[in-house]
């Protein structure tokens, strides 16, 4: 494990008693060669030898330039006349001390350059290792929880500390408790004291970390949200440098890419699998909707026969009028139902023609006709033929679903209108169909066509339903380009339902 622990301070003193040290043992090494006979060049090259063993073994350019000028003045005061005094005799000294100075400073400022190179590339060596080792740890984690043990591990090992982490959850809400690491291969759960309060400050951070009693908290931030917090000991926050900080901000980095692949695998699969139970319940519909589609005809036949060869009075008659209205219901149900599969499973495709609205209004109305004749029907349509681009059988289900939801609101002799008109500044066509019920509740109407939704109130005018009707009128229409709406009528009682087609031929399209 690469290790990357806080450095031992480095005091000036020490590298001044160096550099002195150096100079020292230069002027010793001088007047050994001054008593051996040798020249002064030779001195001059020990005195830039113990310069560049100054830069070698000290810190910085400062120590290399401090030890230039005092080896130039070291050399001036023991080895050139008079002796002992920084004067010289010989003007030409000056010269030769300008280009000692000059020679020693950019030794020493290359030297100390060379070496500063060198340990940057020896910290980013040991960034990069250390990145490595998290990550491909990280490729070995299970869950969530294991990349924030992977993390505070990994973290607390190269830092030389006992890190911790808290996750946050799918909501954004922090866990009730957070990892930290006790030891080499130990690690303990620590309760939160204040899981909201720590969510306020992690929101309301202005800085890269938080500051806190006993930790210093960075935020592990993903694509969307916060995923967690990276905790730090406020003994080792406090001094660690620059290049730590740059370091620990990379294996944030890393645990946050990794928190973020794991969640989105998760969503994936998620998705997945929703999606295959909604293929499964739309097979699963579809095959009992058209199992019950032969028995529901067959008894809605029947019933009518019955009711043909009974008289009003009888109360068979009435038996079998209630038993083919049980069967028509269901068999609408069973029909909205094949259309939910339909359209969920984008198979509902268009077929748009130019129709007539006045065959369309009439087709769905006449369906009424029989089961439903206490209900009085007004149709107003415009005088001229009106054609609109549509799928004539989709817009008859939709007119059938409205003038059924419309009878079951509405009380025995009560009027229901059906009207269509065109708005030439919208190049659309309007169809309306109005009750009087007791119109629709205000909870009600921001949901009305929402799928399976029923009434929450139970008024008097309240039938049995599913909530699929109003949707696969909204579906249907969507799919022409139109708008379907709803509110409660502003003449007296009841709810008014509206809604539009294009009166522009477009390609036919797919419900998706």
């Amino acid at each position: 494990m690469t290790s990357f622990k806080n450095k031992e301070p480095q005091h000036g003193f020490r590298y001044a008693l160096t550099t002195i040290g150096m100079i020292t043992a230069a002027t010793g090494v001088g007047w050994i060669f001054r008593i051996a006979g040798f020249p002064e060049t030779n001195i001059v090259i020990v005195y830039l030898l113990s310069i560049l063993m100054t830069a070698r073994l000290t810190r910085g350019y400062a120590y290399g330039i401090f030890a230039s000028i005092l080896s130039t003045c070291t050399f001036n005061y023991f080895f050139t006349t008079p002796y002992y005094t920084l004067s010289v005799n010989d003007p030409s000294y000056l010269i030769t001390f300008v280009i000692m100075t000059l020679t020693a400073f950019i030794t020493s400022t290359l030297t100390s350059k060379v070496k500063k190179n060198a340990l940057d590339a020896q910290g980013k060596e040991s960034e990069t290792s250390a990145l490595f080792q998290l990550t491909n740890r990280l490729t070995d984690a299970a869950d969530v929880s294991d990349i924030a043990g992977i993390t505070t591990d990994t973290i607390s090992s190269i830092m030389n500390c006992r890190a911790a982490c808290l996750c946050f959850d799918e909501r954004g809400q922090p866990e009730q408790s957070f990892i930290q690491q006790q030891g080499a291969g130990k690690q303990v759960r620590r309760k939160v004291e204040d899981t909201a309060e720590l969510k306020h400050r992690m929101e309301g951070l202005r800085t890269a970390y938080d500051i806190g009693d006993e930790f210093y908290d960075w935020p592990i931030y993903g694509r969307e949200a916060i995923l967690g917090v990276l905790r730090i000991p406020v003994e080792t926050a406090v001094s660690m440098s620059e290049p730590q900080k740059r370091l620990l901000r990379s294996m944030i980095e890393s645990a946050a890419l990794a928190m973020d692949r794991f969640r989105s695998a998760m969503e994936q699969q998620k998705s997945r699998e929703e999606t295959e139970q909604e293929r499964y319940r739309g097979n699963l519909l579809r095959a009992i909707s058209h199992d019950l589609r032969t028995p529901l005809s067959g008894i809605m036949g029947t019933s009518e026969m019955l009711m043909g060869m009974t008289q009003k009075e009888d109360e068979r008659y009435t038996l079998a009028s209630d038993i083919y209205k049980d069967a028509d219901w269901l068999h609408s149900m069973v029909e909205n139902i094949l259309n939910l599969t339909r359209l969920q499973d984008g198979k509902l495709v268009l077929s748009k023609q130019m129709e007539a609205v006045e065959e369309v209004v009439g087709v769905a109305v006449a369906a009424f006709s029989k089961r439903e004749p206490e209900h009085e029907i007004v149709v107003r349509v415009p005088d001229e033929m009106l054609l609109v681009p549509m799928d004539a059988r989709l817009i008859e289900q939709t007119l059938v679903n409205l003038i059924d939801n419309a009878i079951k609101h509405t009380p025995p002799n009560g009027e229901i209108d059906v009207c269509v008109k065109e708005d030439k500044g919208k190049a659309s066509a309007v169809f309306t169909v109005a009750d009087r019920g007791t119109g629709i509740a205000e909870e009600d109407l921001p949901h009305i066509f929402e799928m399976f939704y029923t009434t929450r109130t139970k008024g008097a005018d309240a039938q049995r339903g599913v909530g699929l009707g109003l949707a696969i009128c909204k579906s249907v229409i969507s799919a022409h380009g139109g708008m379907i709406t709803a509110h409660n009528r502003h003449d007296g009682p009841g709810a008014e339902f509206v809604f539009t087609l294009p009166m522009e031929v477009k390609n036919n399209v797919q419900q998706k």
